[in-house]
């Protein structure tokens, strides 16, 4: 599936994105066509249209796009809206106003529950990590260079002082010696499963250096389409993946009730 206002995308419609690449987009998992969290995942189409295209977005009508793309569908799948201007190219950027619209694909999501990830540090800091954009080159290239290293994905630290950040496509956040949550100060994309999680637990918000992490007993990963995925390894550094605070931040975000689209 992959459609504009409810009609088949066409080459034609989709040269912009594949060539300039300008655009964000949000993905959400859905399970029988409602969302943890799908006004988070609407605000956050909606504020980085703003910062991307300066541009309002029609909610309502969004939210009729996104109702009309998955009209008869059922089970569990990833949905993603991406927002883009087709009339937009590399000559033309900058100079004309934009009028984003939804493309709306759907994959399936992933079977059972996954293993504990394995990451490996990189000193790197997405381009403006806030806004969830489709420039991903540098994030996959990180992704790609972890795995020939035998490590499952990629985490970031700051270039200048090494204080943990973000995963490529997922938050972090660690539980210490005494089983308090906390989640880095840093630029990162601020999450939906991460804010949905922070809502319904008492969570601290603090750097995390790099060289704290031998001091820190458990670690995961959070983002829409694992939920909470325990870590057990970061580096040389190894994590407990059945602490019990891990289970009970699973057991809350299963708790959380899914909004209908």
């Amino acid at each position: 599936m992959a459609t504009i206002h409810g009609i088949d995308a066409t080459a034609a419609e989709l040269n912009a994105l594949a060539m300039t690449g300008y655009g964000h987009f949000t993905s959400m998992h859905v399970e029988d066509g409602a969302v943890r969290g799908f006004d988070l995942h609407l605000e956050r189409l909606v504020s980085n249209a703003k910062t991307v295209f300066d541009a309002d977005l029609d909610r309502d009508g969004l939210v009729a796009d996104i109702r009309a793309a998955i009209a008869g569908s059922s089970g569990s799948y990833t949905l993603r809206v991406t927002m883009y201007d087709p009339a937009i190219n590399l000559g033309n950027i900058g100079t004309v106003a934009a009028h984003p619209v939804p493309l709306i694909t759907s994959r399936p999501s992933g079977g059972g529950s996954l293993p504990p990830l394995r990451a490996k540090t990189i000193a790197f800091q997405r381009d403006t990590p806030e806004v969830k954009h489709v420039g991903l080159f540098s994030t996959l290239h990180h992704r790609v260079t972890s795995k020939k290293a035998g490590f499952d994905d990629v985490l970031f630290t700051d270039p200048i002082n090494t204080n943990i950040s973000e995963g490529s496509t997922w938050n972090i956040g660690f539980i210490t010696a005494d089983r308090h949550v906390i989640w880095p100060d840093a630029p990162v994309l601020p999450g939906v499963t991460m804010a949905l999680l922070q809502a319904a637990g008492a969570h601290d918000l603090r750097s995390v250096p790099l060289d704290e992490l031998g001091e820190i007993p458990a670690a995961f990963a959070t983002n829409a389409s694992i939920g909470v995925r325990p870590i057990s390894a970061i580096d040389n550094h190894s994590f407990d993946p059945d602490h019990p605070v891990i289970a009970e931040l699973q057991r809350a975000y299963a708790a959380i009730p899914a909004q209908r689209i």
